[in-house]
């Protein structure tokens, strides 16, 4: 072999190394991209969830007792809110996951205050209707926590793809940029939960 086909040679196969470098890192990101999308589908999923059982406590608060009126008020207000808050998951930003985060804590606590009013009617408490969806409720705020939790731990297993080197050269040129998941807010140090 002569000096000069070794030495194309040797540089056919650093760029293919290269190439299958660039094509395997590229395809690595995307699918790390894509499972933030799938998780951010999760926890849209389980706030779907906790918006459509929220009617149907206040329907049997209703149904059983004499209540106060503003307190079911403020519920069907903060469901409201959290209703109209939604984003896709393909482009989620850090302030779209605070604001759905905002007001998603907000009808919790509106729904806190509820279950702290029907302390007073121990009738209500013992209804079949009403013990059933306080488990379903119960069930949902750990769903929320646990979808949390998986999305904020496919945007790290991302981040941390995106930010090591030599991936983070690809990703750079590629576009692909670090993302921010679920943080805390200031003194919000106890998550917020729906207490029975």
């Amino acid at each position: 072999m002569t000096k000069q086909k070794s030495s194309w040679l040797i540089i056919g196969v650093v760029v293919a190394i290269v190439v299958v470098y660039l094509i395997t890192t590229f395809n690595s990101l995307v699918k790390k991209e894509e499972r933030i999308k799938l998780q951010w589908n999760e926890v849209q999923n389980a706030y779907q969830r906790r918006l459509n059982l929220i009617p149907n406590i206040v329907n049997v608060v209703k149904g059983v007792s004499d209540f106060e009126q503003t307190t079911l008020e403020k519920i069907a207000e903060a469901r409201s809110k959290a209703a109209s808050v939604t984003f896709s998951g393909d482009n989620v930003t850090a302030g779209d996951v605070q604001k759905q985060s905002g007001v998603q804590n907000e009808l919790a606590v509106a729904t806190n205050n509820l279950i702290i009013q029907i302390e007073k009617y121990p009738s209500l408490k013992g209804t079949a209707a009403y013990a059933g969806l306080q488990t379903q409720l119960e069930g949902t705020e750990r769903r929320i926590k646990v979808a949390r939790q998986d999305f904020n731990e496919a945007i790290n297993s991302y981040n941390n793809a995106v930010r090591a080197f030599p991936a983070k050269l690809v990703a750079g040129m590629l576009g692909f940029k670090v993302k921010e998941g679920f943080q805390s807010d200031a003194g919000a140090e106890k998550p917020v939960e729906i207490k029975f």
